[in-house]
């Protein structure tokens, strides 16, 4: 965790190891579920700046989710998301 500043984590949420998180990050939940309501971040993921991270989602093995993006859908492994909402960058070669 980069700084450690500002980052919330919510009490069902799962990171597993090689995880990135930086400053003002949330991993919450979206206040409507019961049980296990936050996410689970797998292995290698990078979580940039600010974003927010709500619900029982998966971001998945080495994703990476830009600074400032609000993602509500799981993220395959691999894949980099941004924005808000957040969605899946494309390949422009």
């Amino acid at each position: 965790m980069d700084h450690a500043t500002g980052i919330v984590i919510g009490q069902t949420c799962n990171i597993e190891s090689e995880v990135s998180i930086f400053q003002g990050v949330t991993l919450g939940g979206t206040g409507s579920d019961s049980g296990k309501r936050h996410p689970d971040v797998k292995k290698g993921a990078t979580i940039y700046a600010s974003s927010t991270i709500l619900g029982n989602i998966e971001i998945g093995e080495g994703s990476t989710i830009a600074a400032g993006s609000l993602v509500l859908k799981s993220v395959k492994p691999g894949i980099t998301v941004a924005g808000i909402p957040a969605k899946e960058l494309t390949n422009s070669n």
